[in-house]
């Protein structure tokens, strides 16, 4: 029986740092740092936002300094606009490679996304237009940003609200072009897929199969909200602000039976729950993975297309 990409993928890490367990990790939030020390749950990784540690010092790095020696660590950015027209703030560049160099993370990891222009930051994760040219500026700002780390990157697909009449291209197929062009690889965010989908009345599953499991490193989950717009519309937001829903969670297990486990990350931004709270979703990510993987074990070799 073989599985398209099941096999874990090669660590996104050099030889000699500690790799990322194919389960379940959290994001590390300051209301938890003591808890967390204190009671060492089991976790596959912790990941946080770089831009919250580019200070030099203070209780942050004192708390992560204590956590890395416990978990792995995943570094995942919000600002490097690698989808921008500009070229990529060095200084900003310069402040993620002494990250990468004080605590060598197993797992580094961007949006594909715009988030700022001509020295002004606009603090929000902007859509790109599926182009060849805003392809061609990304893969030029991917390579840029892995030279300067001396390490291979994750990119994340975004959350959509709208869609450019430009696109010559899908999502998927955008994403999936610039890691093969650059060696990156990709952070499948499977909450923002649906999102995305619902929104713009697209097949959640169909940009799924688009995706090479081979491509993939790493898998973020998290709740979304849902409004009503005046018109009667309805609009999923991506907030990070509530449990996993039923549709995501069936779209993950039908994702794992397909390329099999990977390190995947329970996202808590806002609304952060007690830390009780966050260990059961990833409890539940290790459950549903585990019986993924347990019903593709259980198919006879024919029946696998």
């Amino acid at each position: 029986m073989q599985l398209s990409g099941a096999a874990n993928p090669p660590s996104m890490a050099p030889a000699g740092l500690r790799p990322v367990p194919a389960a379940a990790g959290i994001g590390l939030k300051p209301t938890h740092y003591g808890e967390l020390l204190d009671s060492r749950p089991s976790l596959a990784f912790l990941e946080i936002h770089t831009e919250n540690y580019m200070g030099a010092g203070g209780p942050p790095h004192r708390y992560l300094e204590a956590l890395a020696g416990i978990y792995p660590l995943s570094f995942h950015g919000v600002g490097a606009s690698l989808g921008g027209a500009d070229p990529l703030d060095s200084q900003h560049l310069a402040r993620w490679r002494e990250l990468v160099d004080r605590y060598e993370p197993s797992l580094i990891s961007e949006h594909v996304a715009w988030t700022g222009h001509a020295g002004l930051a606009l603090h929000d994760l902007l859509p790109v237009p599926y182009t060849t040219e805003a392809l061609n500026l990304l893969c030029e700002h991917i390579d840029a940003m892995q030279s300067v780390l001396g390490r291979q990157i994750l990119i994340e697909n975004p959350s959509r609200y709208l869609d450019f009449l430009q696109s010559e291209m899908t999502e998927a197929e955008f994403l999936v072009e610039a890691a093969r062009r650059t060696g990156c690889r990709l952070l499948l965010d499977i909450n923002n897929v649906y999102v995305s989908a619902c929104n713009q009345d697209e097949d959640a599953r169909a940009y799924l199969a688009e995706i090479p499991g081979e491509l993939v490193a790493e898998i973020h989950l998290a709740g979304h909200a849902v409004r009503t717009t005046a018109s009667g519309h309805e609009l999923r937001i991506d907030d990070h602000g509530s449990r996993v829903c039923t549709d995501v969670w069936r779209l993950y297990a039908e994702t794992i039976e397909r390329i099999g486990a990977r390190p995947t990350l329970i996202e808590w931004d806002t609304n952060v729950p007690a830390l009780d709270e966050l260990l059961d979703e990833a409890c539940r990510a290790d459950a549903v993975a585990a019986d993924a993987l347990a019903a593709v074990e259980g198919v006879p070799d024919a029946a696998i297309g």
